[in-house]
Protein backbone atom coordinates (compact mmCIF):
# COMPACT_ATOMS: atom_id res chain seq x y z
CA UNK A 1 0.00 0.00 0.00
CA UNK A 2 0.77 3.76 -0.93
CA UNK A 3 2.09 5.54 2.20
CA UNK A 4 1.03 8.40 0.60
CA UNK A 5 -1.26 10.11 2.57
CA UNK A 6 -3.60 12.04 -0.03
CA UNK A 7 -3.71 15.27 0.26
CA UNK A 8 -0.80 17.96 2.59
CA UNK A 9 -1.89 19.04 5.89
CA UNK A 10 -3.00 22.27 5.93
CA UNK A 11 -1.75 25.09 8.08
CA UNK A 12 -3.83 27.09 9.98
CA UNK A 13 -3.19 30.97 9.93
CA UNK A 14 -4.31 32.96 13.68
CA UNK A 15 -3.92 35.52 15.41
CA UNK A 16 -2.71 35.05 19.28
CA UNK A 17 -3.21 37.42 22.05
CA UNK A 18 -0.18 36.83 24.82
CA UNK A 19 -2.78 37.65 27.73
CA UNK A 20 -1.85 35.26 30.92
CA UNK A 21 -5.44 36.56 32.53
CA UNK A 22 -7.54 35.19 29.56
CA UNK A 23 -5.20 32.81 27.25
CA UNK A 24 -8.33 31.16 25.77
CA UNK A 25 -10.64 34.07 24.24
CA UNK A 26 -7.06 35.66 22.78
CA UNK A 27 -6.41 32.50 20.54
CA UNK A 28 -7.72 32.79 17.11
CA UNK A 29 -7.42 30.70 14.47
CA UNK A 30 -8.24 31.70 11.02
CA UNK A 31 -11.49 29.10 9.83
CA UNK A 32 -10.26 29.55 6.01
CA UNK A 33 -6.78 31.10 5.19
CA UNK A 34 -7.22 33.99 3.25
CA UNK A 35 -6.51 34.73 -0.32
CA UNK A 36 -4.72 37.43 -0.74
CA UNK A 37 -2.30 38.81 1.36
CA UNK A 38 -1.25 42.43 0.73
CA UNK A 39 1.73 44.00 2.42
CA UNK A 40 2.74 47.47 2.36
CA UNK A 41 6.81 47.82 3.43
CA UNK A 42 8.10 51.88 3.96
CA UNK A 43 11.62 52.66 4.49
CA UNK A 44 12.20 54.92 7.60
CA UNK A 45 15.11 57.01 6.56
CA UNK A 46 17.37 59.16 8.06
CA UNK A 47 17.81 61.85 5.69
CA UNK A 48 17.35 65.57 6.61
CA UNK A 49 17.50 68.66 4.99
CA UNK A 50 18.93 67.18 1.77
CA UNK A 51 22.20 65.96 3.84
CA UNK A 52 23.75 63.77 1.01
CA UNK A 53 25.81 62.07 3.70
CA UNK A 54 22.46 60.91 5.19
CA UNK A 55 21.15 59.53 1.89
CA UNK A 56 21.62 55.95 2.25
CA UNK A 57 21.07 56.01 5.58
CA UNK A 58 18.29 54.08 7.29
CA UNK A 59 16.95 54.76 11.37
CA UNK A 60 15.55 51.27 11.51
CA UNK A 61 13.51 48.38 10.02
CA UNK A 62 10.86 49.69 7.70
CA UNK A 63 7.41 50.30 8.87
CA UNK A 64 5.33 47.32 7.73
CA UNK A 65 1.21 46.86 7.38
CA UNK A 66 -0.56 43.51 6.30
CA UNK A 67 -4.23 43.59 5.31
CA UNK A 68 -5.97 40.65 4.09
CA UNK A 69 -9.86 39.09 4.39
CA UNK A 70 -10.66 36.41 6.32
CA UNK A 71 -14.61 34.22 6.26
CA UNK A 72 -16.27 33.08 9.24
CA UNK A 73 -18.89 30.46 8.65
CA UNK A 74 -21.23 28.60 11.14
CA UNK A 75 -22.88 26.63 8.17
CA UNK A 76 -20.69 23.38 8.87
CA UNK A 77 -21.12 23.48 12.19
CA UNK A 78 -25.11 23.99 11.93
CA UNK A 79 -25.23 20.92 10.27
CA UNK A 80 -23.57 18.65 12.63
CA UNK A 81 -25.70 20.16 15.44
CA UNK A 82 -23.13 22.51 17.25
CA UNK A 83 -24.90 24.06 20.65
CA UNK A 84 -22.40 27.16 20.13
CA UNK A 85 -23.05 27.15 16.62
CA UNK A 86 -26.70 26.99 16.90
CA UNK A 87 -26.91 29.10 19.88
CA UNK A 88 -24.88 32.08 18.89
CA UNK A 89 -23.76 31.24 15.41
CA UNK A 90 -20.16 32.90 15.01
CA UNK A 91 -20.28 35.87 17.46
CA UNK A 92 -17.94 34.27 19.44
CA UNK A 93 -15.10 34.31 17.20
CA UNK A 94 -16.02 37.83 16.08
CA UNK A 95 -16.20 38.20 19.97
CA UNK A 96 -12.28 37.26 20.22
CA UNK A 97 -10.99 39.72 17.57
CA UNK A 98 -13.27 42.67 18.74
CA UNK A 99 -11.46 42.61 22.57
CA UNK A 100 -7.53 42.42 21.21
CA UNK A 101 -8.90 46.57 20.09
CA UNK A 102 -10.72 46.82 24.43
CA UNK A 103 -9.32 47.75 27.38
CA UNK A 104 -9.67 44.83 30.06
CA UNK A 105 -12.67 45.41 31.95
CA UNK A 106 -11.04 44.69 34.94
CA UNK A 107 -8.78 47.25 34.76
CA UNK A 108 -11.46 49.43 33.28
CA UNK A 109 -13.30 49.17 37.09
CA UNK A 110 -9.91 49.78 38.69
CA UNK A 111 -9.02 53.18 37.24
CA UNK A 112 -12.68 54.23 38.26
CA UNK A 113 -12.19 53.27 41.85
CA UNK A 114 -9.12 55.61 42.11
CA UNK A 115 -10.98 58.28 39.78
CA UNK A 116 -13.23 58.10 42.58
CA UNK A 117 -10.50 58.46 45.06
CA UNK A 118 -8.91 60.91 44.08
CA UNK A 119 -6.13 59.84 42.01
CA UNK A 120 -4.79 61.67 39.54
CA UNK A 121 -3.03 59.38 37.50
CA UNK A 122 -4.12 55.93 36.32
CA UNK A 123 -2.93 53.11 34.95
CA UNK A 124 -3.12 53.32 31.23
CA UNK A 125 -4.99 50.30 29.37
CA UNK A 126 -2.37 47.69 27.50
CA UNK A 127 -3.17 45.62 24.98
CA UNK A 128 -1.88 42.15 25.19
CA UNK A 129 1.31 41.62 22.59
CA UNK A 130 -0.40 39.92 19.50
CA UNK A 131 0.88 37.80 16.88
CA UNK A 132 0.56 37.16 13.66
CA UNK A 133 1.24 33.63 13.10
CA UNK A 134 1.14 32.53 8.96
CA UNK A 135 3.19 29.27 8.52
CA UNK A 136 5.92 28.51 10.73
CA UNK A 137 8.66 31.47 8.78
CA UNK A 138 6.30 34.21 9.62
CA UNK A 139 4.97 34.61 13.15
CA UNK A 140 5.45 38.28 13.70
CA UNK A 141 4.45 41.06 16.63
CA UNK A 142 1.40 43.02 15.47
CA UNK A 143 -1.33 45.61 16.57
CA UNK A 144 -4.30 45.54 15.19
CA UNK A 145 -5.39 48.88 14.06
CA UNK A 146 -8.52 48.64 12.29
CA UNK A 147 -11.30 45.74 11.09
CA UNK A 148 -14.21 46.07 9.25
CA UNK A 149 -17.12 42.84 9.93
CA UNK A 150 -19.35 42.64 7.03
CA UNK A 151 -22.09 40.40 8.87
CA UNK A 152 -23.56 38.36 5.23
CA UNK A 153 -26.47 35.93 7.20
CA UNK A 154 -28.16 35.49 10.47
CA UNK A 155 -30.22 33.03 12.19
CA UNK A 156 -34.11 33.22 13.26
CA UNK A 157 -32.59 35.08 16.94
CA UNK A 158 -30.44 37.47 14.29
CA UNK A 159 -27.04 36.07 14.93
CA UNK A 160 -24.24 36.26 12.46
CA UNK A 161 -24.08 33.27 10.75
CA UNK A 162 -21.62 34.05 8.15
CA UNK A 163 -19.33 36.96 8.31
CA UNK A 164 -16.26 38.26 6.21
CA UNK A 165 -13.91 40.75 8.52
CA UNK A 166 -11.04 43.03 6.46
CA UNK A 167 -7.84 43.08 8.88
CA UNK A 168 -5.24 45.91 9.12
CA UNK A 169 -2.20 45.12 11.30
CA UNK A 170 0.75 47.28 11.60
CA UNK A 171 3.18 45.59 12.19
CA UNK A 172 5.80 45.79 15.25
CA UNK A 173 9.57 45.73 15.43
CA UNK A 174 12.47 45.63 18.01
CA UNK A 175 12.75 48.87 17.76
CA UNK A 176 9.26 49.42 18.92
CA UNK A 177 9.10 46.77 21.64
CA UNK A 178 12.92 46.13 22.23
CA UNK A 179 14.98 43.51 21.48
CA UNK A 180 15.29 41.87 24.73
CA UNK A 181 11.58 41.62 25.06
CA UNK A 182 9.40 38.69 23.80
CA UNK A 183 7.94 40.42 20.91
CA UNK A 184 11.37 42.27 19.68
CA UNK A 185 13.12 39.09 19.40
CA UNK A 186 10.29 37.56 17.27
CA UNK A 187 10.79 40.53 15.19
CA UNK A 188 14.80 39.75 15.16
CA UNK A 189 14.41 36.76 14.03
CA UNK A 190 12.19 37.13 11.23
CA UNK A 191 14.51 39.87 9.87
CA UNK A 192 17.10 36.67 10.02
CA UNK A 193 14.72 34.88 8.53
CA UNK A 194 14.33 37.37 5.68
CA UNK A 195 18.27 37.60 5.19
CA UNK A 196 18.79 34.12 4.88
CA UNK A 197 15.70 33.95 2.26
CA UNK A 198 17.65 36.96 0.12
CA UNK A 199 20.87 35.32 -0.03
CA UNK A 200 19.27 31.91 -1.26
CA UNK A 201 17.75 34.00 -3.91
CA UNK A 202 20.59 35.93 -4.80
CA UNK A 203 22.66 32.81 -4.86
CA UNK A 204 20.26 31.43 -7.65
CA UNK A 205 20.07 34.54 -9.74
CA UNK A 206 24.08 34.48 -9.96
CA UNK A 207 23.72 30.62 -11.47
CA UNK A 208 21.15 31.77 -13.78
CA UNK A 209 23.29 34.60 -14.66
CA UNK A 210 26.15 32.91 -14.88
CA UNK A 211 24.39 30.27 -17.10
CA UNK A 212 22.63 33.10 -19.35
CA UNK A 213 26.31 34.71 -19.98
CA UNK A 214 27.76 31.01 -20.51
CA UNK A 215 24.66 29.89 -23.49
CA UNK A 216 25.19 33.13 -25.02
CA UNK A 217 29.13 32.31 -25.38
CA UNK A 218 28.78 28.68 -26.68
CA UNK A 219 29.96 27.05 -23.47
CA UNK A 220 28.50 24.43 -21.22
CA UNK A 221 28.58 24.35 -17.43
CA UNK A 222 28.50 21.62 -15.18
CA UNK A 223 29.59 19.17 -17.41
Amino acid sequence: MSSFPGSPRLLKGALVGLDPLNPIASVIAFQYNPDTVTRTLTARTAQQDGDRTEALRLKGPPTETISFDVEIDATDQLEQGDPIATSLGVAPALASLEMLLYPKSALVIANQVLAALGVIEVIPAEAPLTLLIFGARRVLPVRLTTFTITEQAFDPALNPILAKVSLSLSVLTYDDLGLASVGGALSFAHQLSEEQMATIAGAGAVESGLSAIAQSAGVRIGG
